[in-house]
């Protein structure tokens, strides 16, 4: 990396910035993410080697400009594993895994930067995807007591904001039904993770069955020489359920709690 960035190096490479590159660092991310999905070890070491490419692309960046380089940020991460971990590697004892992560957050809050936080809130980056973010304000305002007891509760509001929905859609107001179905989206985050469920990994799993399905109808109608779009939306909807019956796997168990 340092030789492309090198004056005789590639053009491209110099002229990128920390900005300029941020969004290959997700794009990298899910990307591997993608190959963890599909089980491929040889895919996710080429996965993951992109994506250490970007580690040691803004690391390089960074020694340029004289404030890191790729030695700060190991030593850096070795010396939080070893503060973090005091149960492995000084004499505290844990009884068991949720002891560990309680740990881990006590240990984060005195860190340096840390103590400087005023809100609860604070520390969880604007940046995240809506879903991961939603998760994780309800997560903190949690450990305050801020959170319903049990899944029951969810389903109410989530009626609530269901029928508010069909309120503003009445209305006409677009801005208010864009807040609403927010709402709804927010509140949909809740029930998830009362019920044991990540909300990210569940709409993943869901786009993931959307899109086998639908390219399962693409199928059945090239088959027959003809197009989607040619078919009234009853004619797709059977193909959509004889789509969903030719899905193969094995049907997980849904928490006694998800039905009440």
């Amino acid at each position: 990396m340092a030789r492309l960035r090198a004056p005789d190096g590639c053009p491209w490479d110099r002229e990128q910035t920390h900005q300029s590159i941020k969004d290959c660092l997700l794009e990298e991310t899910y990307e591997f993410l993608e190959a963890v999905e599909s089980g491929d070890p040889t895919h996710m070491r080429e996965e993951l080697g992109d994506l250490l490419l970007q580690v040691v692309f803004h690391a390089q960046m960074g020694s340029e400009a004289g404030t890191f380089d790729l030695d700060d940020v190991i030593h850096e991460l070795s010396d939080k594993l070893v503060r973090r971990h005091p149960h492995v590697f000084g004499e505290a004892i844990v009884a068991d895994s949720d002891e560990v992560v309680a740990n881990w957050e006590a240990i984060k809050n005195t860190e340096t930067g840390k103590e400087s936080r005023k809100s609860r809130m604070d520390g969880i980056p604007t940046t995240y995807p809506a879903l991961l973010r939603a998760k994780k304000l309800q997560v903190r305002a949690a450990k305050d007591g801020f959170d319903w007891p049990s899944p029951e509760p969810v389903w109410e509001k989530l009626a609530e904001e269901t029928r508010e929905v069909h309120e503003a859609i009445a209305e006409g107001d677009l801005d208010h039904l864009e807040e609403e179905v927010g709402d709804l989206l927010f509140v949909a985050v809740n029930l998830a993770r009362k019920l044991g469920i990540d909300p990210e990994i569940a709409l993943q799993r869901a786009n993931r069955k959307f899109d086998s399905r639908y390219r399962h109808m693409e199928s059945l109608v090239d088959a027959k020489g003809q197009k989607l779009s040619d078919l009234d939306l009853e004619a797709q909807d059977k193909l959509w359920d004889e789509a969903k019956r030719k899905e193969q796997g094995s049907s997980k168990t849904i928490p006694p709690s998800a039905s009440a």
